[in-house]
């Protein structure tokens, strides 16, 4: 039998059991720290004071919430042990992993303060957001063309329209893409695809679909990918940040505007990794190529036709789940050249894809953007990249910002092929 209950604590939450922590009681007491993680609590101080027996299976559930906890740079911390539940600590060499406190004075010395090796982010309010945020003075970026959208509405593209681009040069962005040896391989295959640090993700406009992905492509230098239409963006980040919806979720249209602000600019590339509780996208059910099911006199968005060609959200998808996307957003499309201005073609003044994985508790530092990402994707399963509607609801989340200017370089690759 075990009660236990939650409070707000100076520096995080504060759990105190009272009971037996055994087989019976220990997936209550685990459900409940888990549920604290995946809230964004990230330092919990277990008060065991009113415990007086803990079984094996209760020291598994500590080592397992530290464990996920250290992924995110938190802690559990443990006090008010009674001699006979440290004696169990002891004998099984736990208390050699788990951080246990004699009283006040040391959980105060614990939790104070940060070293002076420690970059303390800032912090502002943005459009619904707070966001800690550390800033880097580098130079800009740039933003580069991949082919063109214009032979989309009638799904036109033809072999000569398909732009081979190696991977490992392909930093960060979005398109239409297939990795293939030839038209004919890919002609199949084209589908939403991003590129975030040299790591590659489509997703085949084919009937019973599944992403398809390359990671560390720098590794290899020669796999090429077959681009339709898309762009790319290079530069260093100007701003490494970590947001939190004001109340409980807040919208991606509010979100990019919030980036603009912070940046103070009218251009920008966005890398973000987010906790979603409500995803509104799309993606193409086939290829938009000439010859299988062209629409010459009308276009594949038009109302009769829209449903055949793209899969929409009506409904929010995917309520829980982390979110890795990558995509640019303009203060105002009107200044825009006019092969950036085709970038925004939705309306919208941000144009993103966002792969969607599965839901695990990430950290709150700003600084550890590429750390997370990474282990995002090397330890989750995804399962569909998407063009992001504004209405996609995220809850928190890690992100960087380029700041962008124009760039040519894709445009004139494309002009003299």
């Amino acid at each position: 039998m075990i009660e236990y209950a939650i409070t707000e604590h100076p520096f995080g939450k504060r759990l105190s059991a009272r009971g037996r922590i055994d087989a019976l009681s220990s997936p209550e007491i685990q459900a409940a720290l888990m549920a604290l993680i995946m809230e964004g609590t990230r330092t919990v101080l277990i008060d065991l004071s009113g415990v007086n027996y803990i079984s094996s299976a209760g020291l598994r559930l500590f080592i397992s919430i530290q464990k996920q906890m250290q992924n995110v740079g938190g802690e559990i911390l443990l006090t008010g042990l009674l001699p006979q539940v440290l004696d169990v600590f002891k004998m099984s060499g736990f208390d050699r992993f788990l951080t246990i406190l004699s009283g006040m004075d040391e959980i105060d010395r614990r939790t104070k303060g940060t070293g002076d090796d420690v970059i303390t982010p800032c912090h502002i309010q943005c459009n619904g957001f707070q966001m800690s945020f550390i800033e880097n003075p580098v130079a800009s970026g740039e933003l580069f063309v991949v082919g063109s959208s214009a032979k989309l509405e009638n799904a036109g593209y033809t072999e000569q329209d398909m732009i081979p681009f190696p991977i490992s040069e392909l930093w960060c962005g979005c398109g239409l893409a297939a990795l293939g040896d030839s038209f004919e391989e890919c002609s199949s295959l084209f589908g939403e695809a991003m590129a975030i640090h040299g790591n590659f993700f489509y997703y085949p406009a084919a009937r019973h679909s599944s992403v398809d992905f390359l990671l560390n492509t720098h590794a290899n230098p020669d796999v090429t990918g077959k681009f339709l239409h898309g762009f790319s963006f290079r530069g260093e980040s100007r701003f490494f940040l970590y947001f939190q919806a004001e109340t409980d979720t807040a919208d991606l249209a509010d979100l990019m505007h919030g980036f603009l602000e912070l940046a103070n600019t009218d251009l920008i590339g966005v890398n973000l990794l987010a906790e979603s509780c409500g995803i509104w996208g799309m993606h193409l059910k086939k290829p938009p190529i000439a010859g299988r099911d062209s629409v010459p006199e009308e276009s594949i968005f038009s109302c009769r036709l829209f449903p055949e060609w793209f899969h929409f959200s009506v409904e929010p998808a995917f309520t829980e789940s982390i979110v890795a996307a990558t995509g640019i957003a303009a203060r105002d499309m009107a200044t825009l050249s006019p092969n950036f201005g085709e970038l925004f073609s939705d309306g919208q003044g941000f144009h993103l894809h966002g792969g969607i994985f599965d839901k695990i508790p990430i950290k709150h530092n700003p600084a550890d953007f590429r750390s997370e990402l990474n282990r995002v994707f090397a330890e989750l399963n995804v399962h569909k990249i998407q063009h992001l509607f504004g209405r996609t609801r995220f809850v928190r989340g890690l992100a960087e910002i380029t700041v962008l200017t124009d760039g040519n370089l894709f445009h004139e690759r494309n002009t003299d092929e």
